[in-house]
């Protein structure tokens, strides 16, 4: 069971109908149920990503109010051209969502140049857009930056993806205490095991994923593309007006547990 499906009624109720913004990352997983979200409470949405042609797809199956946009997180130009386009189409700017990345990671194998990429499109291009495209957005403009519970946590063979989004988490306070004064209001929403494209591949359908990621979460199944717009939704509504600087977990109680998955010594010696 996920979220309430994301009506009209329901994007007015969150003040959320009539404004506009900016989800990279928007051709598939993740980033396309956010942008899908967004679009289906009201907002005009910007569906922004290095694959063209998948936010041209995506923006035609939601129709009116959607933009697709192809773009390089790794070029500033782009970048330029990303919120401007976004700022004229829509008349205004209210939201960034920054939700590209690469998961490409040799963990500590990793050469500089891996280093470098990686950090340009999970980190850098989300910073520098950030700055962007707040500068055209007025008070109650929100940035949500996508975290992830494996920026919280080790993990054997990876250095790459958890280091950046370790280092976008606290980007997002520095950012938030920096935009404040314009009232700009900056989170991290940060997901755990979540059926994407990443997933599919390890997995290949949701009900393995669930199999497997189950006993990690204690909801009893891996997240979903809509658990995560959710989260975004309230965080971007006037509800959540007062809440800045910090990390909205996503993830089902998988940080909740620590590494006897929340057994306890009874549990793994069987007494009891």
């Amino acid at each position: 069971m996920t979220g309430l499906p994301v009506t009209d009624s329901l994007g007015a109720a969150l003040g959320l109908q009539g404004k506009a913004a900016i989800v990279t990352g928007a051709a598939r997983g993740i980033g396309a149920a956010i942008a899908q979200g967004l679009h289906a409470a009201g907002v005009s949405v910007a569906l922004a990503d290095i694959d063209g042609a998948g936010v041209q797809a995506g923006a035609a199956a939601l129709g009116e109010r959607a933009l697709p946009v192809a773009m390089d997180l790794r070029d500033d130009h782009s970048l330029d051209a990303c919120v401007e386009a976004a700022a004229t189409a829509f008349g205004r700017l209210d939201i960034l969502v920054n939700a590209a990345c690469t998961y490409q990671d040799k963990g500590l194998g990793s050469t500089r140049a891996e280093w470098l990429e990686a950090l340009n499109v999970n980190l850098v291009g989300a910073a520098i857009l950030t700055d962007k495209a707040a500068a055209r957005m007025g008070e109650g403009g929100v940035v949500v930056n996508i975290g992830s519970v494996g920026g919280k946590f080790g993990a054997a063979g990876r250095a790459l993806y958890p280091a950046s989004k370790a280092a976008l988490m606290q980007f997002t306070k520095n950012a938030a205490v920096s935009l404040a004064p314009k009232g700009i209001r900056v989170v991290t929403v940060s997901p755990a095991w979540t059926w994407s494209p990443a997933l599919e591949a390890l997995a290949g359908t949701p009900e393995h994923a669930d199999a497997v990621g189950g006993s990690l979460h204690p909801a009893g199944r891996v997240g979903r593309g809509e658990d995560v717009s959710g989260a975004v939704l309230l965080a971007c509504s006037g509800l959540a007006g007062f809440v800045t600087g910090v990390d909205i977990p996503v993830d089902g109680g998988f940080s909740a547990l620590g590494p006897d998955q929340g057994r306890g010594p009874k549990g793994w010696f069987g007494v009891g």
